[in-house]
Parts: structure tokens; sequence; C-alpha cells
């Protein structure tokens, strides 16, 4: 349905009249959520049914939800070990999954219909990463073809670039898959690896991590920063005018703020302790490695276990940032944490409007991401609640059971190393979590409001309150 500016609705791409299928009546919103869905789903079955996935035993139908949730949802949070209990097979499948998930079905369909030559409905542009008022300048059906093209761009140069690095170490043939693998893993900002113990075999590689780095930043900027920075190379090469949007101007210097700002945090927390066997080149690259990862891609360089509380806590508050609007990232996105910073400021100031590099930012964008902030503190703290009710094992603390929720909300995968001992409402916790954090809230209330109302000029009367 889309609403008119009258406040009637109507269905979307049908002409009056015509009967219609039922899922061409749902909302872009449920749309989105609901491919999401059948996506977990069919992945789920793929991992119970398909023959050659496992180099022992199947997974139960649980883990094989909860693998499933944690490739699609991008998250790398795994219940089985993915290097020992996966064939060949089984990893390329898990793969699919994380590259289905990351650019997400919706994505392939648009281009899919781009491909051949068509319009993209009024459905598929309003469920584009692309808001017409935040860039007015992007054409729609340029950036869906964009986006798979910068995918397999980035995907492609950092595999090749992995393999170069560790092909004189572990040999040509045993570091191509990993080196694809690992690719596609750290742009989707995944988290699997082929690797046991993730990149910690890799501390003292200094190549491996800065490319990893890349990957991950790289997919958490979003697709519409992308664009822009292509644009922008291209308008120095044709000597044109060129203007970022306030949100890839946000995206930018929030994204090099919190790497520049909590590194060398991470630095002296760890620089004698988990970091404290390394040279000091490579303790200086793991903490800025430190700083990148958990924004939100779940490769760990360290033991998270044998970390400092002060780490681990710093590591939750970047992983509720994460990435990005329109990324494979998760959390509740930078830009959301940049506009109540500015908001924040503002009031400080004494101004009634939130301003930035010349521009007013509108009062219903700020009030929704203070909206967006609550909801998500409040989930993330429901999350943690529930898990100490079921998780009441010896190997089970506060920290870790925050850290597992935020990891899990906030699609990251880090871990302390209490995943696989997760109970089965823990577990069922965890794939809620995942879910919820991927699908965006915004998005999953949109999708369960099935009506919208009218639009008046009704309002009740004021009657402040105190606050403070």
């Amino acid at each position: 349905m889309k609403q008119l500016r009258n406040g009637t609705t109507r269905r979307w791409d049908v002409p009056h009249g015509l009967r219609v299928a039922p899922w061409q009546q749902l909302s872009p919103p449920q749309l989105f959520v609901g491919s999401f869905a059948l996506l977990v789903l069919l992945g789920a079955m793929g991992l119970r049914f398909l023959p050659g996935l496992y180099t022992a035993q199947g997974l139960t139908w649980l883990d094989a939800l909860f693998t499933s949730t944690s490739a699609v949802c991008v998250t790398g949070l795994i219940v089985v070990d993915t290097a020992k209990h996966f064939t060949l097979l089984g990893q390329a499948f898990v793969l699919l999954l994380i590259q289905l998930g990351g650019l997400g079905m919706l994505t392939f369909a648009s281009l899919i219909i781009v491909a051949l030559g068509k319009r993209l409905s009024l459905r598929a542009e309003a469920s584009s990463i692309v808001s017409s008022d935040s860039a007015p300048h992007i054409d729609r059906r340029r950036m869906t073809l964009d986006i798979v093209r910068f995918t397999f761009l980035f995907e492609g140069i950092g595999a090749i670039l992995l393999f170069c690095v560790w092909a004189p170490r572990i040999g040509m043939r045993e570091a191509l898959w990993p080196a694809i693998f690992h690719a596609v893993s750290a742009f989707c900002n995944a988290g699997f690896s082929t690797w046991t113990d993730s990149l910690i075999g890799y501390q003292q590689s200094p190549g491996t991590l800065i490319i990893i780095m890349g990957l991950i930043l790289a997919g958490g900027l979003g697709f519409l920063t992308h664009e822009e920075l292509f644009l922008f190379v291209q308008s120095k090469i044709h000597r044109r005018a060129f203007r970022f949007s306030l949100q890839s101007r946000l995206v930018l210097i929030t994204t090099i703020f919190l790497t520049v700002a909590t590194a060398p945090l991470f630095a002296i927390f760890e620089w004698d302790n988990t970091l404290k066997d390394l040279p000091t080149v490579h303790r200086v690259v793991n903490a800025v490695f430190l700083t990148v990862t958990p924004r939100t891609a779940g490769f760990n360089a360290i033991d998270y276990g044998a970390a400092t509380d002060s780490s681990n806590l710093l590591t939750i508050l970047l992983m509720t940032i994460g990435g990005s609007p329109g990324s494979t990232a998760g959390g509740i996105k930078t830009t959301t944490v940049a506009l109540i910073g500015l908001l924040a400021w503002s009031r400080l100031r004494g101004l009634e409007s939130t301003d930035c590099f010349g521009r007013s930012i509108p009062e219903e964008t700020t009030s929704r991401a203070v909206g967006l902030f609550a909801i998500a503190s409040g989930i993330a703290v429901a999350g943690v609640f529930v898990l100490t009710t079921t998780e009441t094992g010896a190997k089970s603390d506060l920290i870790q059971l925050m850290f597992e929720a935020a990891s899990a909300f906030n699609t990251v995968g880090l871990s302390m190393g209490i995943t696989p001992d997760l109970s089965v409402a823990g577990r069922w916790v965890a794939i809620l979590l995942m879910f919820f954090g991927r699908v965006g809230l915004l998005t999953l209330a949109a999708a369960l409001t099935l009506h919208r109302s009218q639009i008046t000029g009704f309002r009740y009367a004021y009657e402040d309150v105190v606050v403070g």
C-alpha cells in the first residue's frame, strides 16, 4: 500500500480494479522483512537437507536455523566450527547465504529488472537504500547496478590481495579459497572465517589485517557514500563541481573519528595484555584492527575472553554504533550517533534547530534518531536480561552475556567464547536478536503496521512534564 498526501492509501504498482496476489499487497518494509525471513528459512532447510555439506554429523534444526540466521544477517556467531565442521561445499553454501544477506534479496531482484531494461517499480524504489530527500542527485536505477559493481569490485580486489599475502605463507592452492571466503565475509561484515581461531594466527601479518580492515570499512560506509565518492572522482577528472550529501559527510567524519579516537584506547588497554608478545609495529596495527572489527565485522585477532574489561566495554560501545546506513553493517548506525550528538550540542547552545555544515536537519529526523536509539537500547537490555535468566552456568558472567547480546543484536559476530555453550533458550534469544538487528528496527516497526492512520490536523492539548 502507498500512502498519498491526503491520507488515503492505494496498492503498489497495480492498476485499479485488477486482482493481485497476496505478496503484491505487501508494503516495501513488509516485503523487505519477509525476504530476509524467507532466505533464513531456505538457508536452514539447505543446511539440513543438502548432501555433502558436513565433514561429520549434520546440524540439528535449531543449529541449522542459528547458522542460517547468522549468515543471512551477516553476523558471524557460530555454534559449530566453520573450518572443521563444514566441507568446501558447506562453506560455499554459507558464503552464498552471506552474499545474499549482505546485499539483500530485493537488491538482486531489482538488479534483474534493471538488467532486462525494465523500469523499477514503485515498490522497488520505495525499498531502495537511497532516500530522495537525502540524495536527490542519485539515479536509483544506476545505483542498483553500481551496488553490485562496487560489491564485486571490492571483494575481487580484496581476494586478490589476500591471495598474494597468503600464498607465500601457506601455498597457492591452499590460499585461494580462504582468500575468496574472507574477502566476501569481510566486505559483507559477516565475520565468518575458514580458520578455527579466526585471524588470531595472523596477528603478526600486518598485510592481512590492513586488507581485512579496508574491506570492513568499505562494506560499512554504505553504498550511497560509495556512489558519491565515485561521482566525486568523476567530477575531479572532468573538472565539474560536486557536493557531498550531508549523510555522506556525517558517515565519513564519524567513521574517521571513531577509528582515530578509539585506537589509542585499545593500545593502552591491551598493550601489556593480549598484545604484549607482539613487536611494537604489530601492536599498533592490531590496536587499529580492534577498533575497526567491532563495526560490525566480527573477525577477532585477539582472544576477547582474555581481554580487559575496559576493552570489552569499549568493544560493546563500538558494536552498538556499527556501520552506516545502506551498508552491509549492523548497529544503530554512525549517522544516528552523529545526529544525537548534534542535537545535544544544539540544545546546549540554546538553538531550536539542529544544524550541520550550513544545513538544518529536520526535527522529524533527529526525533527518529533518538527514538531508534531508545528502542535499540531497550531491546539490547531486554536481551541481556533474558540471557541472564537462561544462561545460569558457571561459564557465563554478566560482561560475557552483555558482549554476546550486543554482538548478536548489532550483527557483529564477536564472542568471548560462550556461543557454543548457549542453552536452547539462549540460542533462540540470539536468533531473534540477530534477525531484529539485521532487518532494522524502523523497517520492522513499519512492516508490522498493517494499516496507517490517516493524516489529520488533530492533536491533544499540550501539558508539560518536568525532565531531570
